[in-house]
């Protein structure tokens, strides 16, 4: 069965295909590259295209003889979302609208969506199950909230057949070092707390530390991406074998603060991880824990690799391997680019 994987160079979306493949399913992978990797594409074919080209999305499904797509593309960064509302907007509402329709005036009638917690806004209470009140309080969780919206209604007036992933905090690396989070610039704690141990950031700014938490810092709940990538197959199963219609929270239902997370680097890694402390980062809520029983009853899935201690250790092993290239790779002389970013929770 080949299944259309858009954002498939991307970090979740390589893992995913990665699975896909050795479920036996044909990843096709569609990429603009903005912020993919071409080396990450090593289980099917790689098409260059950008969503907003409807021509283009026409002739993959019709080239390719796709069945089914796993949607990653679009943007998903929170403070750039709170800035650039409009890019978000266009990129993750308008072109999953020009892929939806391409989809049913092709007959592929199945779909599941990387959408997330940020659809949740800030919780009246935790775990949060998946009837929680959605209310963004970012436009990145907004535009996530539209597309659920939207596949509902072309579910009802199409026939479409959708599972809506809401993942809460995407984490670790493939633990054949194959792939893992290589982004630029770098938003994410984990990987961040990493390159501050290992020299390569002068410190790791953290944003907010008068949350109502137990340290003060934010709480996220935490999931590694080859638990996320397996969720992405059973839920393909799932609705090839039951035509059900779902929204699925993805996560452990366990949360870790900021500060907790960068004491499991220093464990992991045997080093210390200096760190700033700056201002909250508008959109951010304090507290995003999953409640999971949903995922685990429509598609046998729980979060098997997601401890945090196996999350720093591949995360930890992924960065090592890429400053072990630069590396090799940097002329003599060269100074290797320093990989600077500010940190939320996420």
């Amino acid at each position: 069965m080949r299944v259309l994987v858009t954002g498939g160079a991307g970090y979740i979306g390589s893992h995913t295909a990665k699975v896909l493949a050795r479920a036996g399913f044909e990843p096709i992978v569609l990429d603009n590259l903005s912020t993919g990797h071409r080396w990450a594409v090593k289980w099917g074919p790689l098409i260059e295209g950008d969503l907003g080209d409807s021509t283009l999305i026409r002739d993959v499904i019709k080239t390719h003889r796709i069945q089914a797509v796993i949607h990653f593309a679009g943007l998903a960064y929170v403070g750039e979302s709170m800035q650039r509302p409009q890019q978000y907007f266009r990129n993750n509402v308008t072109y999953t609208l020009r892929l939806l329709d391409a989809m049913t005036d092709m007959w592929v009638k199945h779909i599941v969506f990387s959408s997330s917690c940020a659809t949740y806004g800030v919780s009246a209470s935790v775990p949060i199950g998946e009837e929680h009140v959605q209310t963004p309080i970012n436009p990145y969780g907004e535009s996530k909230r539209m597309v659920e919206r939207i596949l509902a209604w072309y579910g009802e007036a199409y026939g479409l057949r959708w599972t809506a992933l809401r993942y809460f905090n995407a984490a670790g690396a493939d633990p054949d070092g194959e792939l893992g989070e290589d982004h630029s610039p770098e938003t994410h704690l984990i990987p961040l707390a990493i390159q501050a141990a290992l020299g390569e950031k002068p410190a790791l700014q953290i944003y907010g530390t008068d949350y109502p938490t137990p340290d003060g810092t934010a709480v996220r709940d935490y999931t590694h991406v080859m638990d996320l990538a397996g969720a992405h197959v059973a839920a393909l199963r799932h609705m090839l074998r039951s035509q059900e219609n779902a929204a699925i929270n993805l996560g452990t239902g366990n949360g870790h603060s900021v500060r907790e997370v960068v004491a499991a680097v220093e464990r992991v890694s045997g080093r210390r991880v200096p760190t700033r402390e700056a201002r909250r980062r508008a959109g951010d809520p304090p507290v995003l824990v999953a409640r999971c029983s949903r995922a685990m009853e429509l598609l046998n899935w729980s979060a098997r690799q997601s401890n945090l201690e196996t999350i720093v250790r591949t995360a930890l092993r992924w960065q090592e391997s890429l400053k072990l290239s630069e590396v090799l790779s940097e002329p003599a002389g060269a100074r290797t680019p320093d990989r600077r970013a500010a940190v939320g929770p996420i």
